[in-house]
């Protein structure tokens, strides 16, 4: 399959932006006192609620990372067959 350039930017954005936004988001799944069963941070043991989110951040940081690095090699390939340098 051969995507353009526009296409790659695209993919690599996602990856990134994967990587903005859900670590951010297990900082606040963290502090959460669902996610405890006393419900003071930190204190377990750890509720159903973490460890769901916990395996769904996972996933969608494999996931985009997966991406990321696609889009990576489709800007890469992209510059190979434009006889353009990649970078």
């Amino acid at each position: 399959m051969v995507l353009s350039r526009g296409w790659a930017l695209f993919l690599t954005g996602v990856g990134i932006w994967t990587w903005v936004i859900w670590p951010r988001f297990a900082v606040a799944i963290w502090k959460d006192p669902r996610s405890w069963s006393a419900g003071t941070v930190g204190e377990f043991p750890a509720t159903g609620f973490l460890w769901i989110h916990a395996l769904l951040i996972a996933a969608s940081l494999v996931i985009g990372s997966t991406v990321g690095v696609l889009g990576v090699r489709a800007w890469r390939a992209a510059g190979r067959r434009a006889g353009r340098p990649t970078y």
